[in-house]
C-alpha cells in the first residue's frame, strides 16, 4: 500500500527512489486504479484496514502474500461499506468518488481490491520482494532479542521517535487528538520497510491492534551486497551474483533468496548466457558460482 501511495502521488521513496515504469503502468489497470482510489490522498489520515490485513502466523512465509490477498477478498461486505464509506467520511478531506461507491455498493469490490494487489505486487514489488523481506526478519529478530533481554517496555518504546510505552498505555504522536481502549486485544508490532519512516496504527478493525513500523537499518546495508549492479541486472539476479561467492545449487539459491527454484533457475541461465555465472556437475547437483568479471562489477558497483 505504501508503495502503490507513493506510485499514485508520482513521488520518490526517501531510500527506494522512484517506483519506476512498472509500478506506473500498473496503475492503468482498473483494478489496481480502484485500489490506489482508496488510499488517503492530501493529507487525509485512513487507509481502510481491510486492505491491510493484519499479519496471521498460520501461513508459511512464502504464502503470507496470498493469504492477505485472500482475507481482501473474503471480507464481509458490512464491514466494506463501514471502512470504505462511514470511515472515509470521517478521516478523508474529499468525497469518495461516484464510480467507486457503486462497485463498493455492487458487492463485487472485493473481489476486484484483491486482484489489483495481487497485480500490482506482481508488476512492482515481487522481483525485490526477497530484500524486503530480509530487511524484515532481520529486524524481527533484533526486536525479539531486546524483548528476551530487556522486556517489551523498552522493546516498545525503541520502536520509533513517536512512539513510547507509559506502563499502561501506548501513546502515539499523531497530528490528531484521540484515546481508544484496546484491552484484551494482541498487540501486533509489523515492522515495515515501504512505509519508512511512517508509523501506521491499525484499530479500527474490532478485536485488531497492529502497529506497523519502519524496520532498523533502512537504507544502512542496501547496494552493499549487490551494489548499483542492481540497475543493470535487476534486482534478483543482482542478488543471486552477491551469494554466490560460494558455489551453489539452484534449491540452495532458492531458499536463501525466497525465490522458487524455477525462478532462480531462469535467471542464473541469462547470467550464465551473460558469462556472469559459471556451472559445474557435482554428483547429483548442478552448482552455480560467479566469474571474475561478476567480481569486479560488484565491486565496482559498491565503490
Amino acid at each position: 500500500m505504501a508503495w502503490l501511495k507513493l506510485t499514485a502521488a508520482s513521488g520518490r521513496h526517501p531510500v527506494f527512489g522512484d517506483p519506476g515504469p512498472l509500478a506506473r503502468a500498473s496503475l492503468a489497470h482498473p483494478d489496481v486504479a480502484l485500489l490506489a482510489d482508496l488510499l488517503p490522498q492530501n493529507g487525509d489520515t485512513y487507509i481502510p484496514d481491510l486492505l491491510t490485513p493484519q499479519p496471521g502466523t498460520d501461513a508459511q512465509r512464502s504464502e503470507l502474500i496470498d493469504e492477505q490477498i485472500a482475507r481482501i477478498e473474503a471480507v464481509a461486505q458490512d464491514d466494506l461499506e463501514t471502512q470504505v464509506f462511514t470511515y472515509t467520511g470521517t478521516h478523508w478531506n474529499r468525497p469518495l468518488r461516484a464510480a467507486t461507491r457503486r462497485i463498493a455498493e455492487s458487492g463485487r469490490m472485493q473481489r476486484h481490491l484483491a486482484n489489483g494487489l495481487a497485480r500490482f505486487w506482481r508488476d512492482a514489488l515481487s522481483e525485490g520482494w526477497p530484500e524486503l523481506r530480509s530487511i524484515i526478519e532481520q529486524d524481527i529478530a533484533h526486536r525479539a532479542t531486546v524483548i528476551a533481554a530487556h522486556g517489551f517496555g523498552q522493546a516498545l518504546g525503541a520502536l520509533h521517535p513517536d512512539l513510547d510505552w507509559a506502563g499502561d498505555a501506548v501513546t502515539l504522536a499523531k497530528p490528531w487528538d484521540g484515546e481508544i481502549d484496546v484491552t484484551g486485544r494482541d498487540l501486533v508490532l509489523a515492522p515495515g520497510v515501504l512505509n519508512w519512516p511512517d508509523v501506521i496504527v491499525q484499530v479500527d478493525t474490532p478485536g485488531q491492534f497492529v502497529l506497523y513500523y519502519p524496520a532498523q537499518r533502512i537504507g544502512a546495508e542496501r547496494d552493499r551486497r549487490s551494489g548499483r549492479i542492481s540497475q543493470v541486472v535487476g534486482n534478483a539476479r543482482a542478488a543471486l551474483l552477491a551469494d554466490l561467492g560460494t558455489a551453489r545449487s539452484t534449491a540452495e539459491l532458492a531458499t536463501r533468496i525466497g525465490c522458487t527454484p524455477g525462478t532462480v533457475s531462469y535467471h542464473l541461465s541469462a547470467l550464465h548466457r551473460a558469462r556472469l555465472v559459471t556451472k559445474v556437475r557435482d554428483g547429483r547437483y548442478v552448482l552455480y558460482r560467479r566469474t571474475a568479471h561478476a567480481a569486479d562489477l560488484l565491486q565496482e558497483a559498491r565503490g
